[in-house]
Order: structure tokens, then C-alpha cells, then sequence
């Protein structure tokens, strides 16, 4: 491709933060009219690269080239008189206002002083109209399910008459259908003569919807491919900077005859008689479509939800936990899926995140022994293999990976015998993902339960010793590893209430 077909260039951009190399030199070039693929690792500059192109990060060096002219001080308003978009995994929606009030937030037509609600609306559905998307603009977007929000956003982007659309991870809270909606409307964007960066850990979507890729790692740029011209194995190599032989690591046998957990005719949060043994070393697996029952199972477990009828048996004693505090100090813990929401505190340093489900056992008339809590820190640093110049580094500043890493150190330390893991894995590279399943397989090999919910297929067949699947609240098939298929568990999970 030819310099003057070139819409951004991003040439030498260098970005360092204390103690991290952010970007090393990166040099990068996207055609108009392309799909071109941004890939790598959790940390391997991705996002940072991206902002500079949006103004929300200021490179130490380099030039911002967009349409064949510098811009010498990039900021997020000359990024959008630049036409330039981006839509992140968290959508920037009111969701009190209309659909009609978001797309044009901040930029209201107008008579004179007056909002012109009636115009606003017309635009949207001009807008509709054009990506073939059926949404009426008078609806409030919090009545959206999260597929037409993320249409909202990109109609957003639309008006604004965006050249250049970021999408950042834009497939992660979609279902399949509406996976499949958002293609159609990246397909049509393209065809439209818009330029689109495309950032996803989903391999499966880069070949599908890109032409170019270019793979980064460590801050630093390892190569631009055409698609036609790569494969999976390829991507993943140069991505990790080695080569993944499998993509589930081995286990040894090591499920003992010990009941851990026994669920019996479990009532509530939505669930309806369910019940269910786990035996002390096992990962077993949960599958269902969006809203089967799965994360509403290990609330009830957890305690984040009351029962309303049904046992909980743990250690061969009835629990019956009324808040996550008493599952803790049962044993049980829960990596929610929501990390950076539910799972960690952000703001504040690896080491108080690890330290948090413990202040009480590492404290004497409420005062922190700071020499334990930093030995606990440390030990789990190094034990999951957290990615950091040292404990005191803000959890925010960590890859998606490494922050999963210090969530799990945090319940590691409560020395629980299982932990529930909801969507451990996504948003998360390939590299950081063959780490995570790593750790799960030696938790059960120390003699510690599992239970893993997944809505990745491969994932949960290549990890579970078991699989149950919910559909509507209630489990409708329980599968062993022998007879694991995609067809028998999508089966199950689709099973409507009356229609066994």
C-alpha cells in the first residue's frame, strides 16, 4: 500500500511511564477504506497507541499524521475535527437520556437557542437507516439491551462523520447474534469508505473482519501482515514471542471421593431447583447462553443473594451464607466477572488489593502488621507471576491479564478450598490466558475445587472435568469430559421451559 493511500500514520512514537516503556518506537500506517487489526497481548501498547491518536495520551516523541498532515499537539477535539472516533468497551451513554439525546450529547441540534428534539430524532433514524438497524430514538438507551447501546455508540460516531473508527474490544459484552449484527455494520462502514482500527483477543473475528494486521509486543511494533497471508499459529507466536504448543495446559489426575460442595433443589435469584455435587480437585464447568442462570448460581453460592428454598452443604455441613464476608470465612470465594468494577480496586496499589480479604487475620487491635501484609503481597507477586516493577504499582496501570492475576492473589491469600470463577478469562490475550489456565490446573492439583464459568466453548471444554449446563434458571444437562461436543452442550443450553 502506497503512502498517499495512507489516512493515519502514527511514525516513531515513543511513550514511557515510571518504571514502564510504554511504546518503543512504534511506527504504524492504516489505509483509507481498511479494516487493519491491532493485536497482542495484555501491556503490549495497544491501548496507549490508540490514544494517542485520540489526544487522551501525549507521546513523549513521534508524529501524528492524519491525512497526509501532522498534528503537531493531538488533543481529543482536534482528534474529532480530524474524524476520528473511538468506541470502548465502556460505553460513554446516559442512560437516562433518549437514544436521538446521546447521539448528539454535547453537540444538540438546534433552532436558535432551542433544542431541536424533532430534528435529532429524524437524523437518527436516517442513521438506522443507512446501517440497516431497526432502534427508535425516543427510547431511553437504559432500556437497551448492551448489542444497542453499542449501536448507539457507533451511530455516535456516525454523526459525527468519522473517517477513522476505533473499536476497542467491541465484541466483548455482545452475544453471538449480536456479534453478528456488529460485523454487518463494520462490513457496511467499510464499504462506506470508512477507515476502521480493530482491536480484539479474538483471533477468529481478526480473520473475519480485517485485511491488515499489525501485532505489538511490549510496547513495541513486531510486524504488519496481510491477513491472507497469516494464520492462528503465526499471530499467536509472534504475539507471545513464542510458540504454544497447547492451548490447554496438561493436569494430573487429582479429583478426590471428597464431597466438597452438595446443591440441593436450590431456590432463588432466579434459579429454579438446581442441584449439583463438586468433589475437592475438580474443575467443574458451567455453560448457558446470556442470562441462563450461571452468574446468578455463584451469587447464591457466594452470598451476594439469599436462597429462597434449597441446601448448601460444604465440608458436609450446611451453610447457608447471607454475605460474601461469611462464604470467605467458609472457604468459598468468587472471582466476579466484571474485574475492574467487582474485582479489584483500581486506584489503589497491588499490594492493599491482595491484602484486602485478610486485614483481619494480619491485624492486631486494627492496625496492619505492614511488614506481613507486604510479605503476602510479595509472595503472591511472584507465585502468579504478576508483570510489575514491584508491589506498590497502581492495579489500574496493570494489563487486563496481570490485574486477573492480582484478583486471584487476593483470594488466594484467604486460603479458600473453592473459588468460582465467572469469566476468568475474558478480555484477556492468548499469552495471559495459557498463564490463568496454568494457575487453575496447579489450584486443584494443591487440593483446592473449581467451579469455571465460561461462555467460550472451547474454553470450557478444554478445562472442566465436567460440564453442567443452565438454561432459564434451571440445569438441563450434565456432561462428562468423554462425551464433550459443541453440538450436545449448545442442545442443552437452548432447551426452553416446556419444550424438553
Amino acid at each position: 500500500m502506497v503512502a498517499d493511500n495512507m489516512v493515519l500514520q502514527l511514525k516513531n512514537i515513543i511513550k514511557t511511564y515510571p518504571g514502564v516503556v510504554a511504546l518503543n518506537d512504534v511506527t504504524i500506517e492504516v489505509a483509507k477504506g481498511e479494516v487493519h487489526a491491532l493485536v497482542g497481548e495484555n501491556g503490549a501498547g495497544k491501548s496507549t497507541l490508540i490514544k494517542t491518536c485520540t489526544g487522551a495520551v501525549v507521546p513523549d516523541s513521534g508524529q501524528v499524521i492524519v491525512n497526509g498532515r501532522e498534528v503537531s499537539s493531538m488533543t481529543p477535539k482536534l482528534s474529532k475535527e480530524n474524524g476520528i472516533a473511538v468506541i470502548y468497551q465502556e460505553f460513554n451513554l446516559v442512560g437516562e437520556l433518549s437514544v436521538a439525546e446521546n447521539i448528539f450529547l454535547g453537540r444538540a441540534i438546534r433552532k436558535g437557542v432551542i433544542i431541536d428534539r424533532k430534528a435529532m430524532v429524524e437524523a437518527s433514524k436516517e442513521i438506522f437507516e443507512q446501517l440497516d438497524i431497526d432502534i427508535e430514538p425516543n427510547e431511553l438507551v437504559k432500556n437497551l439491551s448492551v448489542g444497542y447501546q453499542q449501536i448507539v455508540e457507533i451511530a455516535k460516531a456516525v454523526s459525527q462523520k468519522a473517517q477513522i473508527l476505533i473499536m476497542d474490544e467491541p465484541s466483548a459484552p455482545l452475544t453471538k447474534s449480536e456479534v453478528e449484527r456488529m460485523f454487518a455494520m463494520v462490513d457496511k462502514l467499510k464499504s462506506a469508505g470508512v477507515t476502521i482500527i480493530y482491536i480484539s483477543h479474538r483471533l477468529d473475528e481478526i480473520f473475519r473482519l480485517a485485511d491488515r494486521i499489525t501485532i505489538m509486543r511490549d510496547g513495541e511494533k513486531i510486524k504488519t501482515l496481510n491477513t491472507a497471508e497469516t494464520d492462528v499459529n503465526m499471530l499467536v507466536s509472534l504475539m507471545v514471542g513464542r510458540e504454544l504448543k497447547e492451548t490447554y495446559p496438561a493436569r494430573m489426575p487429582c479429583i478426590k471421593d471428597e464431597v466438597l460442595l452438595e446443591v440441593n433443589n436450590l431456590y432463588g435469584n432466579g434459579l429454579t431447583d438446581v442441584s449439583f455435587q463438586i468433589r475437592r480437585g475438580e474443575i467443574l464447568g458451567f455453560a448457558g447462553l446470556i442470562g441462563a442462570g450461571r452468574t446468578e448460581l455463584a451469587e447464591l453460592i457466594f452470598g451476594v443473594k439469599p436462597k429462597t428454598r434449597g441446601q448448601i452443604i460444604f465440608k458436609g455441613r450446611e451453610i447457608s451464607p447471607k454475605t460474601p464476608r461469611e462464604a470467605i470465612n467458609h472457604g468459598i470465594v468468587l472471582v466476579p466477572e466484571d474485574r475492574k468494577r467487582q474485582g479489584a480496586l483500581l486506584s489503589i496499589d497491588i499490594k492493599g488489593n491482595i491484602s484486602m480479604a485478610i486485614l483481619e487475620k494480619i491485624s492486631f487491635c486494627s492496625v496492619i502488621n505492614k511488614n506481613k501484609e507486604r510479605e503476602i503481597a510479595d509472595k503472591y507477586c511472584k507465585e502468579l507471576k504478576i508483570k510489575t516493577p514491584d508491589i506498590m504499582q497502581i492495579v489500574k496501570n496493570l494489563s487486563g491479564g496481570n490485574q486477573q492475576k492480582v484478583i486471584l492473589g487476593k483470594w488466594l491469600a484467604s486460603n479458600p478450598d473453592l473459588i468460582i470463577l465467572d469469566e476468568p478469562t475474558r478480555g484477556i490475550d492468548v499469552g495471559a490466558k495459557y498463564e490463568i489456565y496454568k494457575l487453575i490446573n496447579l489450584l486443584v492439583e494443591s487440593g483446592k475445587t473449581v467451579i469455571m464459568i465460561s461462555s467460550e466453548m472451547e474454553e470450557i471444554m478444554g478445562m472442566s472435568d465436567r460440564i453442567i449446563v443452565l438454561s432459564e434458571g434451571r440445569i438441563t444437562g450434565i456432561i462428562a469430559r468423554q462425551e464433550f461436543n459443541q453440538e450436545l452442550i449448545m442442545s442443552y443450553a437452548s432447551i426452553v421451559k416446556g419444550k424438553e
